[in-house]
């Protein structure tokens, strides 16, 4: 008994344009799609569009139908659909004024709101100069900005080492609520935090794409960051990214952005310091593991403000990392 028809769309590596075909068998198709595209049968193949694996027959009997199908004459071959996505993608660096212009005449005619959001935002992620380092090259970028701020890294640092700076001073004035008999040894721990801050410079190269091999960092070379939250899911819904390097309205919109604790500074890190500076009893805190949870990326995400999750996290330090664990010393007998 002959397997029931089902649809397929047929394309040509490279082409936009689609045929609809169907078939019982990958043959059948193959034979279809030939005729169609004006292929030789002989030596012709069918793949995925998405991937470019190759059909058999037991594969072709797994597909839903109109599943997107690419047709391959003898020698060809299709890497699948990131090979069309890589193209455009160079076309649009390589034409970045024109692509620009071209959403500004449109956007001029555009009524239908979702569709001017679009066009807005590829206009304003695309303008600017992003390649541009320096106040002479790219002025508009430095506007607002005190005048000893030479090139766009050193500002993106100094935003960056302000951001853990303040959050030094939250866990400094917390001494005020830490019990008097243990606030002694809670400020050697501060001390400790501070000299070791210094030592990185305030983790500054979180932001700097200049600075290639630094070990926190958060942006590629050509400066783009992602969104790194929410908390409950693997990554940002949203897929929210921005080039603070570009213009002068991408920097201050990336300064509305969080590095936001997984493990909340205010409500778990902080108190458990404390707690831990108190209730130590002779043994020795693991000052290092809070530092990890308040300074470094062990526990700070980049985050949207709208992925930014404002409620408890309710996580809480691991209580294993707490102490040090005391080195074992063996008498000789």
């Amino acid at each position: 008994m002959a397997a029931p028809l089902r649809g397929f769309r047929l394309r040509r590596p490279g082409s936009a344009q689609k045929f609809g075909a169907a078939a019982g068998s990958l043959r059948g198709l193959l034979r279809k799609g030939c005729r169609l595209l004006q292929l030789p049968l002989a030596g012709s193949r069918l793949c995925l569009y998405e991937d470019g694996t190759e059909l058999s027959e037991a594969f072709f009997r797994t597909l839903p139908p109109q599943t997107e199908l690419v047709l391959l004459r003898p020698g060809e071959s299709w890497p699948g659909c990131c090979g069309d996505v890589e193209r455009f993608l160079a076309a649009l660096c390589s034409r970045t004024d024109a692509v620009v212009e071209a959403a500004r005449r449109l956007l001029e005619d555009e009524r239908a709101p979702r569709r001017q959001r679009l066009l807005a935002d590829l206009i304003h992620n695309l303008s600017g100069d992003s390649a541009a380092e320096r106040r002479d090259e790219d002025g508009k970028w430095f506007e607002g900005l005190e005048s000893r701020f030479k090139n766009k890294s050193s500002y993106m640092r100094y935003s960056c080492e302000s951001r853990i700076r303040s959050y030094m001073k939250e866990v400094s004035n917390f001494i005020s609520n830490v019990h008097p008999t243990a606030r002694d040894a809670y400020k050697r721990i501060l001390d400790l935090m501070s000299d070791k801050l210094k030592s990185v410079k305030y983790n500054g190269s979180y932001f700097d794409r200049t600075e290639e091999e630094a070990a926190m960092r958060l942006c590629t070379k050509e400066g783009w960051f992602s969104c790194q939250g929410p908390f409950d899911r693997d990554d940002c819904p949203c897929k929210h990214s921005i080039n603070p390097y570009t213009n002068r309205e991408s920097r201050i919109l990336f300064s509305t952005w969080n590095l936001d604790h997984i493990i909340e500074k205010k409500r778990s890190v902080v108190p458990e310091l404390a707690e831990a500076v108190k209730t130590r009893d002779g043994r020795e805190v693991n000052w290092e593991y809070f530092y990890q949870l308040l300074f470094t990326m062990n526990n700070l995400k980049l985050v949207h403000i709208a992925c930014h999750k404002k409620t408890n996290h309710n996580l809480s330090c691991d209580k294993t990392k707490i102490y040090r664990k005391r080195k074992q010393t063996h008498e000789i007998s």
